[in-house]
């Protein structure tokens, strides 16, 4: 099973890294969005609400970087905590990017779009901010929250230049 949701990922990524090469010949209006949650937090102090990750989650995020290096970046955004923003650089520096931070408590997936419309983006996020900003993106309650344990989902969410929009969930272990 885990041998199936890595190929689809590596399908995917591959489909969205040829779409990516030929904007560069034809320039188009595709939007890709990338959402994931935070790696694994450190929760040894329950009073801390802005924790560090862990050893395993700073692992993650260096694996989130791989899974998606072939992905070319055009932003890369976070929320405004330790958790999210460790888990958001790998990829924000392999892009040679800067975090753009957003308030989880504020999703407008309309404003969303048109700001990012043709861009290739990653958003990190929380277990309930993750498939809420999907849910703001794609205009409908599709996603519900994730598992306080659940550090392996991944949203992608593609917008045709006509405004037709697809999503697909990928759990990378």
């Amino acid at each position: 099973m885990k041998n199936l949701f890595s190929l689809l990922l590596i399908v995917t990524i591959t489909f969205t890294s040829c779409a990516q090469e030929k904007e560069t010949e034809a320039p188009t209006e595709t939007s890709t969005f990338y959402f994931i949650r935070h790696a694994e937090k450190d929760r040894t102090n329950m009073d801390d609400r802005d924790p560090k990750l862990k050893e395993e989650g700073i692992l993650r995020a260096a694996k989130w970087s791989l899974v998606l290096q072939h992905v070319k970046f055009d932003a890369v955004y976070s929320t405004d905590y330790n958790r999210t923003k460790q888990t958001a650089q790998p990829t924000a520096e392999k892009n040679g990017l800067e975090l753009t931070l957003y308030d989880p408590s504020n999703l407008d997936g309309k404003a969303f779009l048109e700001a990012n419309k043709g861009k290739t983006v990653l958003v990190v996020g929380h277990s309930n901010t993750t498939p809420a900003f999907v849910n703001a993106v794609l205009g409908e309650q599709k996603h519900q929250d994730m598992a306080d344990d659940n550090n392996a989902n991944l949203y992608i969410v593609t917008v045709s230049p006509s405004g037709e929009m697809s999503d697909i969930v990928l759990v990378v272990e």
